[in-house]
């Protein structure tokens, strides 16, 4: 879903395990406002203090040579960035069946193709979603409200929250807890919770980009946050668990981006038909198992 990947990749983890930059999204073309530079979060019920590195844990059994060993490598993220020519050569050329699509940032942005490409996409047959680029810059609630107006979901809408360092200014990063804000209030719009895109290390609360910037605590087992299935954001042939979902997995796994970066497996992301690029993503099912998955909503019971 984008074009300049994230920066670098995990503090301390990145220099032991020699990875690439970490995954990012999408960007919007120019920022809609400047944000103010966020304070530091007081303790709450979604985070805790810095979780060390070594605590996390591998997020596949062995180094990955090929992704379609690990999991379906059917789902492809884009917004307005990517050029988009066929889309149901994606599904007939390249056996992708779900796309997800940026709806909106912050609150004030909407991305200006995703109405004409939801379209395209649900008559060519392709599972669509829809995710949210969260920012500092209003409460997690307000934004959450955007987004839903913005991505005009229905029942089999898979929804997702973006949640990263943002390259372009980093003081308007969404932190720890406007994410569970906007996480709370589409729980309660739509009776069920958006899969979470997130880094490794930005979900324990490390320091990532040149400017130290945190996410304002680590992501705490049992929190809200970490009952959303979780979409990892690593590009890494070794990636890691955040440590909130040790014991249950990935259910999305981006394992490589369009951008600068994009780690071992970046060609691929050249390689879905009608597409220029994109960012390619498994599923940690098989396709029955996913169409199931989508159609409910994110939900396989």
């Amino acid at each position: 879903m984008t074009v300049s990947r994230r920066i670098a990749m995990m503090g301390l983890a990145a220099t032991m395990a020699g990875c690439t930059s970490p995954p990012r999204l999408a960007r919007r073309p120019q920022p809609v406002s400047a944000a103010a530079t966020p304070g530091a979060p007081r303790p709450g019920d979604g985070y805790v203090q810095l979780i060390p590195p070594s605590r996390r844990q591998p997020a596949v059994p062995t180094t990955v040579d090929d992704p379609s060993r690990i999991g379906l490598d059917a789902i492809i993220d884009i917004s307005h960035f990517n050029r988009v020519g066929d889309i149901t050569q994606a599904r007939t050329g390249s056996n992708i069946l779900g796309v997800i699509h940026k709806a909106s940032e912050g609150y004030d942005w909407v991305d200006p193709t995703y109405a004409q490409r939801r379209a395209a996409c649900e008559a060519a047959g392709l599972l669509w979603g829809a995710y949210h680029f969260g920012t500092f810059e209003r409460p997690g609630a307000e934004q959450a409200r955007s987004f839903l107006a913005a991505a005009q979901p229905s029942t089999d809408t898979l929804l997702a929250l973006d949640l990263e360092l943002n390259e372009r200014n980093q003081a308007n990063s969404m932190d720890i807890v406007r994410a569970e804000d906007f996480v709370r209030t589409i729980l309660m719009s739509t009776g069920r919770l958006p899969v979470l895109y997130v880094h490794p290390a930005w979900a324990d609360g490390e320091a990532m980009g040149g400017r130290g910037r945190t996410l304002g605590g680590a992501i705490r087992p049992g929190s809200m946050l970490a009952a959303c299935d979780l979409w990892l954001a690593d590009y890494r042939a070794q990636p890691e668990l955040p440590t909130a979902w040790i014991g249950r997995g990935w259910r999305l796994w981006q394992y490589a981006g369009d951008g600068t970066g994009g780690g071992p497996f970046k060609p691929r992301t050249r390689q879905v038909a009608g597409i220029d690029r994109c960012d390619r993503n498994l599923f940690a099912a098989d396709s029955a198992t996913l169409t199931r998955y989508w159609r409910r909503g994110g939900r396989l019971s």
